[in-house]
């Protein structure tokens, strides 16, 4: 099965050369990086020393966010696979619906998914089980394949979308994640996509981003999730974060970086309804 494309051409280019300059445009926009990855290799070894986290938005604007987080990728090689959680913003398909066989299509090529980890992930999950419908239309997963084929087509995925965001489903995919890893001893680095808070002011989007942010810095997925229901943030991927924070405790990495913060008001000056973007890493 190939899933074609459902966002080419609207949240970023379906032209193969306008694409490859858009991304390098977000590493080198004011508010992105502010170089490009150079001599990027593929990752030795079985244990890829960070996770991330990044925002799914259209590239103009969120990419520049997103490449700081891209740009760590490619500082430290490409892992055998890619993980790359979502929340599910269609409301289709399964509590935790994992896209188990087949190519992601691009106009920079297919990516092939990893049917074994996938497959390992579902075994090893008492929620998570194949679905191809949950994917069919979601953005959020799709956006972040052409900034990894920006570097190399030398990796597959594991394409997950959440359903269902609690501590339940987000410590069982964690888990379930870990263990299939260890049974099949693959490199792999988790992405988690997310934006925060949707459609404040800017004011208000610094203020309640920046709780979420500081809970996030300190691998606090209970408290994340609290602040989340405490203050109505309307942070769309925090169940994928929260995996992302269990999974990296559980393989060794306790600390957390956040590299970078903007919100949509930064790139089109109308700050009275604003999407929040970060990225970050775990290490």
């Amino acid at each position: 099965m190939i899933r074609k494309p459902a966002v080419s051409g609207t949240f970023y280019s379906d032209d193969e050369d306008e694409l490859k300059q858009s991304i390098e445009d977000c590493f080198l926009s004011p508010f992105g990086v502010g170089k490009l990855p150079e001599n990027v290799e593929k990752f030795e070894g079985d244990n890829y020393p960070i996770n991330v986290m990044v925002p799914h938005a259209g590239f103009i604007y969120s990419g520049p966010i997103a490449s700081y987080g891209y740009y760590e990728i490619a500082k430290h090689g490409i892992p055998d696979v890619f993980i790359i959680l979502s929340p599910n913003h269609t409301g289709f398909g399964r509590e935790i619906s994992v896209f188990n066989e087949g190519e992601w299509n691009t106009p920079l090529g297919n990516v092939s998914v990893d049917k074994e980890f996938a497959d390992t992930i579902i075994s090893f999950s008492d929620i998570a089980s194949a679905d191809f419908e949950a994917h069919v239309r979601e953005h959020s997963i799709e956006v972040q394949l052409p900034f990894l084929q920006f570097f190399s087509n030398d990796f597959k995925i594991v394409p997950i979308t959440m359903g269902t965001q609690t501590l339940v489903t987000a410590s069982d995919l964690a888990t379930a994640i870990v263990s299939a890893a260890e049974k099949l001893g693959k490199s792999y680095c988790v992405i988690a996509s997310t934006d925060l808070s949707h459609f404040n002011t800017q004011e208000r989007a610094n203020k309640v981003d920046g709780f979420v942010l500081e809970d996030i810095g300190e691998m606090n997925e209970f408290k994340l999730l609290e602040e989340i229901i405490q203050y109505n943030i309307t942070m769309c991927g925090y169940g994928p974060v929260m995996s992302d924070i269990i999974i990296s405790k559980l393989t060794g990495k306790e600390h957390c970086e956040i590299l970078a913060y903007g919100t949509s008001g930064d790139v089109t000056g109308d700050f009275s309804q604003v999407v929040g973007y970060a990225s970050a890493i775990f290490k």
